[in-house]
């Protein structure tokens, strides 16, 4: 291809309300334009990394032994009513009538339609295990798009369904798509950890993540620095202390002591002083759980897990309380909520229970207790609600765990029975006995993955593509003013390269050098290989890639083989 045939609409500077670096640099190099609120265009560029992405999912479905289908996009609402999504699912699903006032939907993921499917089709045991795929549009009403591909009202999206006889069947179809997105996420060569993960709205239990690691990344995960031990913050474990000993000779009078103004942790400290620490006192949380208010209390220096605790609630989620709601529950306002002499419901975490003589919230305006102690003077039910943090124990080898930031990438999960109990979805066994199939799910955010490609590949010139989905894997720059030999011989090479199998992008404008190294730095090609009127003389070309810091002359007899293995090496 030649750059002056292409259409890549490269700008200076982003709009102001594009910060993260992938949407900054996707919308300088022309690989994407904003249609609306999360909604984008795909330039030539950005199609070309998109559909790269899609062919390596594709490839390593179909050697699993997965089927690729095509299900609608527009869905009536009857699918989502049987599954209980249809309000579940809240406003973040675009709805829609059509003129005869049927209520319709835009499909933000398909268990309910491929469960319809089976359950038409799939009458015996023998039919199983099955596993049918998709690459497609979907559609959510997102309340904040934000951050271009990584945040979208319209996406495209690999999900696939898995289906057998038992829990034993689907957990090898579960297996077999672990190890194929493992082989995915490796050939596009992303770094990215295995995570244990919440299922969240889709139901089912065992449920992992694949996340690419982002400095920019929005999900916390933690990971061992020993074993292979990966989870979300949302649902990491963190080691359970020992039972508290008796230390009943160190116990010392509670006290009420006044705190003008000093609500925050930081704050009772510093007002306070005394050697006291965040881990000598005990943040009190108040929570809206459904219709009920609860006390969630956790050490000073630890954040609750609202995951955690919204499961041992039994609710979808919990919402921390207003200001008039703690006032109701306290008597007292914000910032001074503690459990001693709380009427509702307490949930106090593990490590609550080992801090003697602890500072909390006197649950009256400007005053905080001393000398507070789980078990003399206060009660609560004892459950882990406190998320992990770096430094805590590994719950599997004690090692330290390190924490990360990502962006999940996959997500794979084994749904059981969830949606074919309730639509019905049944087969024979081989004693003849109605069952209902098991079930497996497995997404990949295609289009996302663009995007998080470039937040683990950039730096201040632009992006950093892999090999194996850069919209080009070469750019050939020849430099010079009116042609001349440096444009024949880059043609020529380009010609040479093509016939090898290589995607070459010849930069073929009369642009000054200077403009098209940045352009070929924006744009983020693997090898830009530079032709002057000088290296050219001696018989040389410059060969440089795009994340090393140095180039290196190669002759120029035999360019086009050399950089072609270069090409097959980094693909390899």
């Amino acid at each position: 291809m030649r750059y002056s045939r292409a259409f890549i609409p490269t700008v200076k500077e982003a709009p102001k309300d594009a910060t993260m670096p992938s949407h900054v640099l996707l919308l300088r190099g022309g690989y994407i334009r904003m249609v609306g609120a999360g909604i984008y265009e795909l330039l030539p560029l950005g199609l070309r990394v998109m559909n790269k992405i899609a062919s390596i999912v594709r490839q390593e479905m179909d050697g699993a032994g997965a089927q690729e289908l095509l299900m609608p996009t527009l869905l009536p609402k009857e699918y989502f009513e049987e599954s209980g999504r249809w309000e579940g699912f809240g406003s973040t699903l675009l709805r829609l009538k059509d003129r005869k006032g049927g209520d319709y939907h835009l499909g933000p993921t398909h268990e309910e339609i491929i469960t319809d499917l089976v359950r038409r089709e799939i009458r015996s045991y023998k039919q199983m295990p099955l596993n049918l795929y998709q690459v497609q549009m979907k559609f959510r009403d997102e309340p904040r798009p934000r951050a271009g591909l990584l945040r979208c009202r319209e996406f495209l999206m690999k999900d696939a369904y898995s289906f057998d006889a038992d829990e034993a069947g689907a957990t090898k179809s579960y297996e077999i798509m672990r190890d194929a997105y493992h082989r995915i996420f490796s050939r596009l060569g992303l770094e990215y950890r295995v995570v244990s993960a919440d299922s969240g709205a889709m139901g089912g239990s065992t449920s992992a993540e694949f996340q690419v690691l982002a400095q920019n990344g929005e999900d916390a995960i933690v990971a061992c620095t020993s074993c292979d031990y990966a989870a979300n913050v949302e649902v990491a474990e963190t080691v359970v202390p020992d039972a508290a000993s008796d230390h009943e000779s160190d116990l010392l009078p509670m006290e009420k002591v006044h705190t003008p103004k000093a609500k925050t942790i930081d704050e009772v400290v510093s007002f306070l002083g005394g050697g006291l620490r965040p881990e000598g006192m005990i943040k009190s949380l108040i929570y809206g759980a459904g219709d009920a208010v609860v006390m969630a209390c956790v050490r000073g220096d630890h954040d609750v897990n609202e995951v955690r605790l919204a499961r041992l609630l039994g609710v979808e989620e919990v919402f921390l309380a207003s200001d008039a709601d703690i006032v109701k529950a306290t008597r007292a306002k914000p910032g001074f909520a503690g459990p001693v002499g709380f009427s509702g419901r307490v949930i106090v975490d593990p490590d609550v229970t080992h801090v003697l003589n602890a500072v909390a919230g006197a649950n009256e305006t400007d005053h905080h207790l001393k000398n507070v102690t789980f078990g003399r003077d206060f009660e609560g039910e004892v459950a882990q609600i406190r998320q992990v943090s770096e430094g805590d124990e590994c719950p599997k080898c004690s090692s330290p765990l390190k924490l990360y930031r990502g962006i999940e990438g996959g997500h794979i999960f084994i749904l059981g029975t969830h949606y074919s109990e309730k639509m019905n979805a049944t087969f024979l066994d081989e004693q003849g006995t109605s069952l209902p199939v098991v079930m497996g799910c497995y997404g990949i955010g295609v289009s996302r993955l663009v995007a998080t490609a470039v937040e683990q590949n950039h730096d201040d010139d632009g992006i950093r593509w892999p090999m194996a989905i850069a919209p080009y894997q070469v750019m050939l720059t020849p430099i010079g003013k009116g042609g001349g030999e440096p444009f024949e011989v880059a043609e020529t090479l380009h010609d040479e390269l093509a016939a090898l199998g290589v995607e070459v992008l010849l930069d073929d404008r009369n642009e000054r050098p200077g403009v098209k190294f940045k352009d070929a730095d924006l744009l983020g090609i693997p090898l830009r290989v530079t032709l002057g009127a000088r290296g050219l003389k001696e018989g040389q070309l410059e060969l440089k890639a795009r994340d090393a810091a140095d180039n290196e002359m190669i002759p120029l007899e035999g360019a086009a083989a050399t950089i072609a293995a270069r090409v097959k090496e980094a693909l390899a």
